[in-house]
């Protein structure tokens, strides 16, 4: 197991040279949210779900794709990244071979961008193999070292005391000067802060408009369908036996 994080690590430091945190992509027509759900109480196997949305009109649904999968690579804090890729990346290629013309100009990851003890989340993870345009996406406060002036409890009180308007954030910014990501208040009825960073290709402002012109609820639309569609993939699994 050591042998293969210090592979890991090797293969997160060359892919972290390859990110982009400034804003380089086309005018959104569409926009994508991936997500992979677990088999009820299995920690292998999975349904990863990649659903396309109409920029302009998030109630629609152009595409989706689920796939039932098996994740081989073991669980390691700090690497996941590297049993969800495949899965990932194999659901992208089949939509770019079946339909091209929804190729989405942005992907929201259920996940971490920069914001990851070495800066590579898998939304930064994804965009760095791809170069496709990337936002991370993350419902939970992931606690890293240069952050270690926050915490959940200090980031509930500023949310309430800070956040009082949909689009509203501050900064999660490292004892180092490092900005890692942001706390952003998504909507109207959700005080409860979403975690946003950069994956690849777009700037942390661009990512936070991003997410509050997408967020009809707390979690931005691609990703909230991309979890629900998978959800019910694997609910109606289940009760077919």
């Amino acid at each position: 197991m050591e042998v293969l994080r210090q592979q890991w690590e090797a293969e997160q430091r060359r892919l972290k040279q390859l990110i982009r945190q400034e804003s380089d992509f086309a005018p959104i027509q569409y926009i994508a949210g991936v997500d992979i759900s677990f088999v009820k109480e299995s920690n292998t196997e999975a349904c990863v779900c990649l659903a396309i949305l109409d920029y302009h009109n998030l109630d629609h649904v152009v595409y989706h794709q689920c796939k039932k999968v098996a994740l081989t690579q073991p669980y390691i804090p700090g690497f996941l990244a590297f049993r969800e890729i495949d899965h990932i990346l194999e659901v992208l290629q089949e939509l770019e071979q079946a339909h091209p013309e929804w190729m989405p100009q942005m992907i929201m990851v259920d996940g971490n961008g920069i914001l990851h003890p070495r800066g590579l989340g898998l939304a930064s993870h994804l965009g760095a193999v791809t170069d496709l345009p990337t936002i991370g996406v993350a419902k939970n406060f992931l606690w890293i070292e240069d952050l270690a002036d926050f915490n959940r409890d200090i980031i509930r009180e500023r949310a309430q005391a800070e956040l009082h308007t949909v689009g509203s954030s501050f900064l999660l910014k490292g004892r180092s000067g490092v900005v890692h990501g942001a706390c952003l208040r998504s909507t109207e009825d959700s005080v409860n802060p979403i975690y946003v960073s950069v994956g690849h290709r777009v700037s942390l402002d661009d990512a936070l408009v991003i997410c509050t012109h997408t967020a009809q609820f707390r979690i931005p639309e691609p990703v909230r369908q991309a979890d629900k569609i998978s959800r019910t993939f694997l609910r109606e699994e289940a009760s077919q036996g």
